[in-house]
């Protein structure tokens, strides 16, 4: 039973990133609505309305086609509209920041929503303009109906303009940049958070090796269902792979302290979320290559947007400096019993990832790599979990300072680097 439980929350969880998903929804329930309106009518809601409130109710067939025509015919022009509006959202966020901010604009429930509301309630009019007999007697046109149509039409044309705003707002890039690192510190804190207990957990070295059946990019991984099954077997796990690589078919996935059924294998192997795309949701690292990859987009010769790049580096300090209170391994524990380990990407790794990718193309800069200095300063004097943390840092700033040194030549810019290496007590091979 959790078995096939987790694999339907694992289904709608991958379900629910896709753009079509709320829209597809909101479709079926407008479909719905339209034949419950239909039988409520056959049952005289319009007639009763008719007698009570006359002023509501549309009681000549040839305008209540008319209304649903003009809506029908509307809300197709703003739904069409809107689609091209989110796909340039989407062209201008993979062709000037960064393609890997895809999936995290795509899952954006508000626009899906909106977009479903369209959908619905033009399925809603289409099918109530179908049932409507003009020649008929006055109850026989579904008054109550169409009158529940023009008011879902009213609500699309606010969600429209809703919609404008939102969209205006979100393909700015202050505001992308400022949704992944709330995105990111939201993930982060919640980490940090479980590693309050300290844990014990035994060597994995010699432990039994097993491998996946699939390949994709490790997106997630059902957490307590691994648990429930470690407490069933009397067993501990280790989760080898870190979340957002590609795990290639047939290669190692988990590290078992004892040996496992074929069946209990392949329960836990359900329990690893493949996928073809990653979100911050999910991986916190993911925030750090796409604000690295912002910042290097903007620094490249077709863009060369120093504004945008400074903007990232303010993001990224803030970001690591909440990495530093994480610990690089992480464990799941149970009634003071710790059953997973977990892989992570190590504090030593993210920060080189980073800082290589954003000096090739800013070391160059001046103003950038002392915008990148002010960062690893305000690193350096940050408490950490670990003084190896402190260590990445005075290596990262050391490299920066000496690729900067080969870069700038002008006496006045390496009195600039040097004042920054003797902060670190440096002294830099830039003469």
């Amino acid at each position: 039973m959790k078995y096939l439980l987790n694999r339907i929350l694992s289904f709608l969880k991958t379900l629910q990133s896709k753009i079509a998903f709320y829209p597809s929804l909101f479709a079926i329930l407008g479909f719905l609505l339209a034949f419950t309106m239909m039988y409520l009518e056959k049952r005289g809601v319009s007639k009763y309305l008719m007698d009570s409130f006359p002023s509501l109710v549309v009681n000549n067939g040839d305008t209540a086609l008319t209304i649903l025509s003009a809506c029908i015919t509307g809300l197709i022009s703003m739904m069409v509209f809107s689609f091209s509006m989110v796909m340039v959202l989407l062209n201008q966020a993979s062709t000037n920041y960064s393609p890997r901010l895809l999936p995290g604009l795509i899952s954006d429930k508000r626009h899906q929503i909106i977009l479903g509301t369209y959908l619905a309630t033009i399925l809603y009019c289409i099918f109530i303009a179908v049932s409507i007999q003009p020649s008929g007697e006055k109850y026989q046109v579904p008054g109550f109906a169409v009158l529940i149509g023009i008011i879902f039409t009213v609500i699309c044309i606010w969600a429209f303009i809703y919609f404008i705003h939102n969209i205006s707002q979100s393909i700015q890039i202050n505001n992308i940049l400022d949704g992944i690192y709330h995105t990111a510190k939201k993930r982060l804190n919640k980490l940090i958070e479980s590693e309050k207990t300290e844990a014990e957990f035994p060597s994995t070295d010699n432990w039994i090796v097993y491998n996946t059946k699939k390949s994709g990019y490790f997106q997630n991984v059902s957490l307590n269902y691994l648990v429930d099954i470690c407490e069933q077997h009397d067993t501990q796990l280790e989760i080898i792979p870190v979340k957002g690589i590609f795990v290639l078919e047939d290669t190692p996935v988990f590290r078992c302290r004892k040996e496992l059924e074929e069946s209990t294998v392949d329960q836990i192997l359900s329990n690893f979320i493949f996928s073809r795309g990653e979100l911050v949701e999910d991986n916190y690292v993911l925030a750090f290559k796409q604000i690295t990859e912002i910042i290097v987009k903007a620094m490249s010769p077709g863009i060369n947007d120093p504004g945008t790049a400074l903007n990232g580096i303010d993001y990224l300090t803030e970001l690591f400096g909440l990495r530093m209170q994480k610990n690089d391994e992480s464990y799941i524990i149970r009634d003071n019993s710790a059953y997973l380990k977990l892989s992570a990407v190590s504090f030593d790794e993210l920060l080189y990832n980073v800082m290589a990718s954003i000096r090739t193309y800013c070391k160059h800069d001046i103003i950038l790599v002392q915008k990148l200095g002010e960062m690893l300063i305000y690193l350096n004097n940050k408490p950490a979990q670990s003084d190896s943390y402190h260590n990445s840092v005075i290596e990262a700033a050391e490299t920066l300072f000496n690729d900067a040194g080969r870069e700038l030549i002008n006496k006045t810019d390496r009195k600039v680097l040097e004042a920054y290496g003797e902060k670190f007590n440096l002294k830099l091979q830039i003469s």
